[in-house]
């Protein structure tokens, strides 16, 4: 069908960058640190396409023979967050500095998303998880009405507010503001996220209802690249969110693994002569963020049970890539994201290995994506 799928499994690391003590991911190793805590992995498809030889992981061997190319990438590009990943795996090599908010947002931040918004006043504005901190502040926020203002380790400006005390009509209208009109200038954070959740005390839950406002990629991408050359541009999962919507022709918005699993097999069914691009976000969102190794440990092995059925889906014409856009190692003190190598896995139906080694940059995906339809360009990279 002479499609092109790149999976991303986010969160899944190999190992950490050079530059890793920088952002204090000195010993991480998202793979490796998670089968050593759990007693090993067992993840007999990934290891039969040579996960094991990328780097050392209890209960994944090296193989002699592997089923598909492997390698390891490193991340030229600025900070350890989904944007920044995404954008070096699309093409772009980002060069510039994310606003970050350790300590929370400064006060004229603050005042003026209350001002905007006509808002009476906010809870958190400070570094968290976010379902600790609708377990903290979620019963104040339904006695206040005062919306939920939190960050992380990634340029994120989140606003989690009840679905009963906001409709998710006005929690939506509330992140255009904040996007257009208040994370601004210097202050132009790589998403304004709404996070919706409902509930009562002691039994919040987030929804699925979460919606990304995202900036525009500073340059072309992969898919602008690839769109404007007449190839279809499908975006599973968070893809969309995170390119802003720049340079695709479907969207198709998942809730878990299963169903962007379920997705990427039927897309790769319906169409041809395709680039689809898909995240997978449950090793991360649910397991990595929230130091779970063994939880994390169970998405891989699930993921790994339901590789065949997405190698049954392509033909020899096709091609597919499985690699990440950063680590999350749930073995650190830290709930944010590492620092780290992530992997190549590169599959075709004829079962042709090579060993990629370690490549310069994410952006060598993007290059053999355009290599494969034969599309000259002026992205990063360099195809393998």
């Amino acid at each position: 069908m002479n499609n092109f799928i790149i999976i991303v499994l986010d969160g899944v690391g190999v190992g950490q960058l050079p530059d890793a003590s920088k952002y204090g991911d000195c010993g991480t190793n998202t793979l490796s640190n998670i089968a050593k805590i759990t007693n090993g992995l067992n993840l007999p498809n990934l290891q039969k396409a040579g996960l094991g030889n990328i780097t050392e992981i209890i209960g994944i061997p090296a193989e002699k023979n592997p089923s598909a190319s492997f390698g390891k990438m490193l991340e030229i590009s600025r900070g350890k967050d989904s944007t920044t990943g995404h954008w070096e795996l699309g093409g772009i090599e980002v060069d510039f500095d994310f606003p970050y908010y350790p300590h929370g947002f400064p006060d004229e931040i603050i005042e003026k998303f209350i001002e905007l918004n006509k808002l009476k006043g906010v809870l958190g504005n400070k570094p968290a998880s976010g379902t600790e901190i609708i377990k903290e502040l979620g019963e104040e926020h339904l006695k206040t009405g005062f919306p939920i203002v939190y960050t992380s380790a990634d340029s994120v400006f989140q606003i989690a507010a009840h679905e009963e005390v906001f409709s998710l009509e006005k929690q939506y209208e509330i992140c255009k503001i904040t996007r257009s009109k208040i994370m601004v200038g210097q202050h132009s954070a790589g998403r304004i996220i709404a996070r919706p959740f409902i509930g009562s005390p002691g039994n919040f839950k987030r929804t699925v209802n979460r919606k990304d406002f995202s900036l525009d990629p500073p340059s072309d991408t992969i898919l602008d690249v690839l769109q404007r050359s007449g190839i279809k541009t499908v975006a599973i999962g968070k893809i969309n969110d995170l390119f802003n919507y720049k340079g695709i022709d479907k969207g198709i918005k998942t809730i878990s693994n299963d169903q962007g699993i379920d997705e990427i097999i039927a897309s790769a069914k319906k169409y041809s002569n395709s680039l689809i691009f898909a995240n997978l976000v449950d090793f991360d969102v649910y397991y990595g963020h929230r130091n779970d190794p063994f939880g994390f440990k169970g998405a891989l092995e699930s993921f790994d049970n339901r590789l065949p059925e997405i190698l049954l889906a392509i033909d020899k014409t096709d091609r597919i890539i499985l690699t990440s856009d950063h680590g999350n190692d749930p073995t650190l003190i830290s709930t944010d994201h590492s620092r780290e190598y992530v992997p190549i896995i590169y599959f075709n139906q004829e079962n042709i290995s090579r060993n990629l080694g370690t490549r310069n940059t994410f952006s060598d995906v993007a290059q053999t994506a355009a290599n494969f339809f034969g599309i000259k360009n002026n992205l990063k990279g360099i195809s393998f």
